[in-house]
C-alpha cells in the first residue's frame, strides 16, 4: 500500500479540492451544481470566520504532494442531540480507491467528533449511490428514509 496520512487541509489545498469537488458532482450527475468560486471557497474555510474544515488525505506522486481525498465537515446543532459533525463531502479520486483512503478519512472524523464532544456524525448520501451506502453501513450507520431533502436557493448578487 503506498504510504498514506491524513492531515487537516490547508488554504493552498483549496484548488485540489474544488477538483475533486467537480469529480464528486460528475460522478453525481450533477456538474452544473458546483457554482462555489475558489474565492468563495478559501475565504469560508480559512477566511475570518470560517465555516468548515476538511482533512485530507495525502500521498507522494512524482515526488510531489498528492491529495487523494478528503472530508470536508461542518458543526450542526440538534436541539434534540446537540453538536454534531456534518460531514458535507467525503470524496477519494477514483484512481485511489480501494486503497482505504475513505476508511482512514472516516476514522479521523469518528477522532474529530469524540474529541469535541459531539454527539454523533450526520449527512446524506444518495439513494442510487451503492457504494457509498455500503461503505458507511461498515460503520452501523443509521439510514432515515422518514425525512424529506428541503433547500432554498438564495439568489446573490456576487461571491465574494
Amino acid at each position: 500500500m503506498e504510504n498514506i496520512t491524513v492531515r487537516v487541509a490547508r488554504k493552498e489545498d483549496c484548488p485540489r479540492l474544488l477538483e475533486l469537488i467537480r469529480e464528486l458532482a460528475e460522478y453525481e450527475n450533477a456538474p452544473q451544481e458546483v457554482t462555489v468560486t475558489l474565492d468563495h471557497f478559501e475565504e469560508q474555510g480559512f477566511g475570518a470566520n470560517p465555516v468548515w474544515k476538511a482533512f485530507v488525505a495525502v500521498t507522494e506522486v512524482d515526488g510531489k504532494e498528492f491529495i487523494a481525498g478528503f472530508a470536508l465537515y461542518y458543526i450542526r446543532y440538534s436541539t434534540w442531540k446537540g453538536s454534531r459533525l456534518y460531514l458535507e463531502d467525503l470524496i477519494v479520486t477514483e484512481q485511489w480507491r480501494g486503497k482505504k483512503i475513505g476508511e482512514m478519512l472516516f476514522n479521523q472524523l469518528f477522532q474529530e467528533a469524540k474529541e469535541k464532544q459531539f454527539s454523533g456524525i450526520t449527512f446524506q448520501v444518495l439513494e442510487w449511490n451503492e457504494p457509498a451506502i455500503n461503505f458507511y453501513k461498515k460503520f452501523q450507520a443509521k439510514f432515515d428514509p422518514e425525512w424529506i431533502n428541503v433547500s432554498i436557493e438564495m439568489q446573490q448578487s456576487s461571491r465574494s
